[in-house]
């Protein structure tokens, strides 16, 4: 027991490491012989192998299942949402009149969205469609109709909102504008309201409440009222907001490369200084749902705007 209690000294125990690398009279490398361990690492070759070959003819399996240019399954998104522009932390605009650093970058954003709706760029990508009809362009059988036209929308269309005629969209006399955007849905044909326009969904936008620093209460008729006199761009002669059917429907971004998303444009002619308005703007189509209460952005958006005179 005293041997084996022994302590071994340094030299012994590197002595027995370096037999076990390499022990010559075995001629074993790490305890293996050289035929032990070709046959663990041809194991593990065939093993793996065979692993990535399965794992491989899962994922061409599965793409034979998937188009390449739409969504297989797309019915989970039935209502397209609204966003507004220029885009904000919040979904606020809050500036000071009169002080240009309060709203110049909203300015900058609302130059940033419209380049891409130049009349030069618009002209390049896009194509002159019939307004009031939807834009089909079905494949025929196996031959694919691709790419697809896009229908021009040129930022001229937003007249006073076109940052052309105003290069600052209203913010420096106290006469913002925003624009609306639909999201993009692919195949989505939205369903026109014949009382309100046969060539086109519309849009409104109004209060749904408001703080002021007046402690008052008002009626909806009076809150509307403090919100001030709206214009749209382009209307197509209503008093609201239009989409022309021509940029329906949306055939996703490989089969339709040059789409260009139309806009609405509001512009607010005199909104009542130093009041919170919370702006709803929604969508008039006969198969959107704006009134899901589990789902603010179905149909709709809300946004703050408020501007501060001093």
């Amino acid at each position: 027991m005293a041997a084996l209690s022994q302590k071994r000294s340094c030299a012994e125990v590197m002595a027995d490491f370096k037999e076990f690398i390499w022990n010559p009279r075995t001629r074993e490398f790490m305890g293996r012989t050289a035929s032990s361990w070709g046959l663990i690492l041809a194991f593990y070759l065939v093993f793996y192998a065979f692993l990535t070959a399965v794992f491989a003819l899962s994922m061409w399996v599965m793409l034979q299942t998937i188009d390449d240019q739409f969504p297989t399954y797309s019915d989970r998104l039935a209502n397209p949402g609204l966003m507004i522009r220029p885009k904000t932390d919040g979904l606020e605009i809050v500036y000071t009149n009169g002080t240009s650093d309060t709203w110049q970058s909203y300015v900058k954003a609302l130059d940033d969205v419209l380049q891409d709706y130049n009349v030069s760029i618009q002209e390049q990508r896009g194509s002159v469609c019939n307004p009031g009809v939807f834009n089909n362009q079905n494949d025929a059988a196996d031959v694919r109709n691709f790419p697809k036209k896009a229908c021009r929308f040129e930022r001229t269309l937003l007249q006073q909102c076109d940052g052309i005629v105003d290069p600052t969209y209203g913010y420096r006399s106290g006469q913002p504008c925003v624009l609306i955007k639909i999201n993009r849905v692919i195949n989505f044909r939205p369903g026109v309201i014949h009382s309100l326009s046969n060539h086109s969904i519309t849009v409104n936008c109004s209060t749904t409440r408001f703080k002021s620093s007046v402690n008052v209460s008002v009626s909806i008729a009076d809150n509307d009222r403090r919100l001030g006199d709206r214009i749209y761009f382009p209307n197509n002669g209503t008093t609201f907001g239009t989409f022309d059917l021509m940029y329906f429907p949306y055939y996703g971004k490989k089969a339709q490369v040059n789409y260009t998303q139309p806009l609405v444009a509001i512009k607010f002619l005199n909104p009542e200084p130093d009041t919170d308005f919370f702006v709803q703007c929604r969508i008039n189509a006969d198969n959107i749902n704006s009134n899901d209460e589990r789902d603010k952005f179905s149909g709709r958006v809300i946004f703050k705007l408020r501007i501060n005179s001093k």
